[in-house]
C-alpha cells in the first residue's frame, strides 16, 4: 500500500493527472461509450482508408470529409480520404473496387458516378456485383438554375421559351453520363423541348458561364448554386424532386410545372469492394446510421439542400439500382450515346 503521506501534494496531484488521461486514451473519442466491435475480432485496428473519385471540394469529397472525420471519432481510429480524381470518377471507383475486401478500403459513391459507370461499356467489371453496401448518408435534389440574363423567371416559362426557340438555348453539366446530363435530358424528353448539352469538366467552369450568360441552364447541388442564387449571380428556379425540398420550400419542383411525377434524386452512401466480411459491414453501417442521428452532421447536410437518409445497406442498394434502371430507361428513350 502507497502512503500518500510521504509524497508532496503536487506530486500527488500530478499521478492523479496522468491516471485520467491514460484513462481518457484508453476509452478513446467519447469515454463514456465502447468502442465499437466486430463480431468474433476487432476492427479497425489499423487506419481506413476512404477513396472519393473526384477533385477535393465536391460534393463527394466534402460529404466523404464529414463522414470521415465523425467515424474517426466514433472508432478511435483514422478515417480518411484518397482523391483519386480521372475520367469523370471512374479512376477511383475501379481502385476501389480492385481494392483488398478487408474493410480497410472504402468507397464513396454517388447516385450519378454509379450510374454513370454502369452504362458506360468501357468500363472493365460490373458496378453492380464490384461493391458491397455499406450505409446510404444522403438523398437530395438537385437545383434547376438560370442565367439572370434571360426574360424567364419559372420552368412553365423555359418550357415556352424553348419550344418558341428551339435548338437556342443550351445548359450545362459536369461532364457526359453526370446527373446533370441526364437530368437535362429527362426535362428535354418530358417537355418536348430541344436544348443543346454543354459538358464540362466539373460544374463548376459551368457556373461561371451561365453567371456570364455564355450558358443559360445549370443542374447543381444546393451548396454550389444557392450562394451565387441569393448573390442574384444565377436564378435559381425549381428542384428536381417530384415534390419540394424540406430544406428549400420556397423553391418549386419541376413536377408542378405540368410534369406530373418528374423525380431525380441523388445520393451519397458508403460501399466496400465485394466481399468484405458482412461483421465489418454490419458495424460501419451501425456507426454511419449513428453519425447521421448528430445535429451538425444534420445541419451541415441540410445546408447542401439534402436530407439524412439513415438505413440498411439494403436500402442503399435499392437506391443505387432504382437509379440505374431510371437512368437505363431514360437512356434508351432518347437514344442517348454516353460513350
Amino acid at each position: 500500500m502507497i502512503a500518500f503521506s510521504r509524497y508532496p501534494f503536487n506530486l500527488i496531484r500530478a499521478i492523479a493527472g496522468l491516471s485520467l488521461l491514460a484513462f481518457l486514451a484508453w476509452s478513446g473519442p467519447g469515454y463514456s461509450q465502447q468502442k465499437p466491435a466486430v463480431p468474433g475480432g476487432s476492427y479497425p485496428v489499423k487506419p481506413v482508408r476512404i477513396i472519393v473519385g473526384n477533385a477535393p471540394g465536391g460534393g463527394s469529397d466534402t460529404i466523404g470529409r464529414l463522414m470521415a472525420q465523425k467515424l474517426s471519432e466514433r472508432f478511435g481510429q483514422s478515417f480518411f480520404i484518397e482523391n483519386r480524381a480521372g475520367a469523370g470518377g471512374l479512376v477511383g471507383m475501379e481502385l476501389a473496387a480492385r481494392a483488398e475486401p478487408d474493410g480497410y478500403t472504402l468507397y464513396i459513391a454517388s447516385g450519378s458516378g454509379t450510374v454513370n459507370a454502369a452504362l458506360i461499356s468501357k468500363v472493365p467489371y460490373d458496378v453492380r456485383k464490384a461493391f458491397a453496401p455499406v450505409a446510404q448518408f444522403s438523398s437530395a435534389p438537385s437545383i434547376m438554375a438560370i442565367s439572370p440574363a434571360l426574360p424567364i423567371q419559372s420552368v412553365r416559362e423555359l418550357i415556352a421559351h424553348a419550344k418558341a426557340n428551339p435548338g437556342k438555348l443550351n445548359y450545362a453539366s459536369a461532364g457526359i453520363g453526370s446527373s446533370a446530363h441526364l437530368v437535362g435530358e429527362l426535362l428535354k424528353y418530358r417537355a418536348g423541348i430541344d436544348m443543346v448539352h454543354i459538358p464540362y469538366k466539373g460544374i463548376g467552369p459551368g457556373i461561371v458561364d451561365v453567371i456570364s450568360g455564355r450558358t443559360h441552364i445549370m443542374f447543381g447541388s444546393a451548396i454550389s448554386t444557392m450562394p451565387h442564387a441569393k448573390s442574384g449571380k444565377i436564378r435559381a428556379i425549381a428542384v428536381t424532386s417530384e415534390k419540394r425540398a424540406r430544406s428549400l420550400p420556397d423553391l418549386p419542383a419541376i413536377a408542378e410545372a405540368g410534369l406530373p411525377n418528374f423525380n431525380w434524386v441523388g445520393w451519397f452512401g458508403l460501399m466496400a469492394p465485394a466481399g468484405t466480411p458482412q461483421s465489418v459491414i454490419a458495424v460501419l453501417n451501425r456507426e454511419v446510421n449513428v453519425v447521421l442521428n448528430i445535429t451538425e452532421v444534420q445541419q451541415a447536410l441540410a445546408a447542401d439542400g439534402s436530407e439524412t437518409a439513415p438505413g440498411t445497406p439494403e436500402q442503399l442498394r435499392d437506391a443505387f439500382e432504382g437509379g440505374l434502371e431510371q437512368a437505363t430507361k431514360l437512356v434508351k428513350d432518347v437514344g442517348l450515346k454516353l460513350e
